[in-house]
């Protein structure tokens, strides 16, 4: 496919403008340029297919099976859309809340963020929620800097240290020290739980939190989350929960009745608006009572009839311009609405079943990372199909032969050649079977053709691409 420069061809435009019938104003020389910005030069039409077709190489949730792991890239009710799309939302300026003067303007959007910072708190056992953080690592950080002013507020001058597992998110430890902390890092046991005695080791009065994802990175529910808790509070000790699996237990429990005092949502990932490649996000934090104080301002409250907004006075103030990316803030509170308490309970059941159905299917073939029953994605390593010289990178490019996206390979770190598979709780079981049946095809396929798997993907817009190239020598215009 040719790039748009070389498909450029000078002096033909998508758009003429009508000559002026005003004197031209002239602007001043230090913001003109020198020459011209060499943009490409198309007709309207050409532009539009250019980009269309740029489109129609890319791999995404509307066509195709997408199972990548701790990530959830399910499918997500159109209805959202229409509900983002209104005008009223769509076009209400985010500086309209900058003033009081606009504050009849904003009425609609306040009732809108006041009721799903409370649906949010009432899903996750949390006091409140803030939708000011506008990603999941955004939330992460604003749920360290909340730790840390809940300890500066104490006088816990002392408390410098954050532990957090080995299968963590990358983005945990990275929060935790922007935040200013120390990281101590904690291994998982056997059985791809934390190690628990390690843990009460590690705990010492310097640690100011610990931050979990439950269920873990390697599928499995933290069985001694109560434990953990129990023991962090007597050290006074913050829990942080990442949301990033809420999905698995959503409506199921929640992580404030399990003992978690800070956590952040990811709504772009559970409660609608797929996941992935540069957003945009949304990832509200949730607080318990012990950090209610810190919360971000401002925020919205209600007056009587009316919403105003005002900041909590021991606010960690503003983390935020605004209110979160409000229209995907919209999005999940339409998708909370149309699927209620009841609907929640099934979204989490079925995401479970579905990871051991997989689970099933392909643990003769591939060898399964732990033995305990998985929650809402399930972990195998292809290390049998390594030593005969077939990786999980090879299996994961087959994949995108047979028309499925491939799963997350390599995280996380703590298993060998890892084959992360989430496949969501909005795939039916012709799906999951068509990508189980992929699975088991390229899995006989290591033994009796497996230059075929070294070769792939033949079937796509590029094929095997120089990854470790990619990764010390960016340069997308190559591309």
């Amino acid at each position: 496919m040719q790039l748009i420069y070389e498909k450029s061809r000078p002096g033909r435009r998508a758009l003429t403008l009508d000559a002026l019938d005003v004197p031209q104003a002239a602007l001043p020389a230090d913001l003109c340029r020198d020459q011209d910005a060499e943009l490409p030069e198309m007709a309207e039409i050409d532009i539009v297919r250019h980009f269309t077709h740029l489109s129609q190489r890319n791999v995404g949730i509307d066509d195709t099976f997408y199972p990548l792991g701790s990530c959830t890239m399910k499918y997500n009710p159109k209805i959202a859309e229409v509900a983002a799309a209104q005008p009223g939302l769509a076009q209400l300026h985010p500086h309209f809340s900058s003033s009081p003067v606009y504050e009849d303007h904003c009425q609609g959007a306040y009732a809108l963020i006041h009721e799903l910072e409370r649906q949010l708190a009432e899903v996750a056992g949390m006091k409140a929620a803030s939708l000011q953080p506008i990603a999941g690592a955004h939330g992460e950080l604003t749920g360290a800097l909340l730790m840390a002013a809940y300890h500066q507020d104490k006088g816990n001058a002392h408390k410098d240290t954050i532990i957090i597992p080995d299968s963590a998110h990358g983005t945990n430890p990275a929060s935790a020290i922007m935040a200013g902390f120390k990281v101590v890092e904690i291994p998982s046991d056997k059985d791809g739980t934390i190690h628990l005695d390690a843990f009460e080791k590690m705990l010492t009065d310097n640690v100011a939190g610990i931050m979990l994802t439950c269920p873990n990175t390697h599928g499995l529910f933290e069985k001694d989350v109560a434990k953990i808790a129990q023991l962090a509070h007597t050290r006074d000790a913050l829990l942080y929960y990442d949301g990033a699996n809420l999905n698995a237990i959503v409506g199921q429990c929640r992580p404030g009745d399990l003992g978690f005092d800070v956590m952040h949502y990811n709504l772009h990932k559970t409660f609608a608006t797929p996941h992935g490649m540069g957003g945009p996000g949304c990832g509200p934090v949730g607080v318990g009572e012990r950090l209610l104080p810190y919360l971000p301002g401002p925020r919205v409250v209600k007056e009587g009839d009316r919403y105003t907004l005002a900041t909590p006075e021991k606010s960690i103030g503003r983390v935020a311009a605004f209110f979160g990316n409000f229209l995907i803030a919209v999005r999940a509170y339409a998708y909370l609405r149309h699927y209620g308490n009841e609907g929640l309970k099934e979204v989490s059941r079925n995401a479970v079943l579905n990871a051991n159905y997989i689970h099933a299917r392909l643990k003769g073939a591939y060898k399964s990372a732990f033995s305990a029953r998985y929650m809402h994605e399930c972990v195998f390593t292809a290390s049998s199909q390594a030593d005969k010289g077939v990786h999980a990178i090879d299996i994961a490019k087959a994949l995108l032969d047979r028309g499925f996206h491939a799963p997350t390979i390599y995280f996380p770190l703590t298993v060998k050649e890892c084959l992360m598979i989430e496949p969501t709780e909005t795939e039916s079981k012709e799906t999951l079977d068509a990508f189980c049946d992929a699975m088991l095809e390229i899995a006989a396929l290591v033994d009796s053709d497996p230059e075929s798997l070294h070769a792939a993907p033949v079937n796509t817009p590029v094929g095997r691409l120089d990854e470790v190239k990619a990764a010390r020598d960016l340069n997308c215009a190559c591309l």
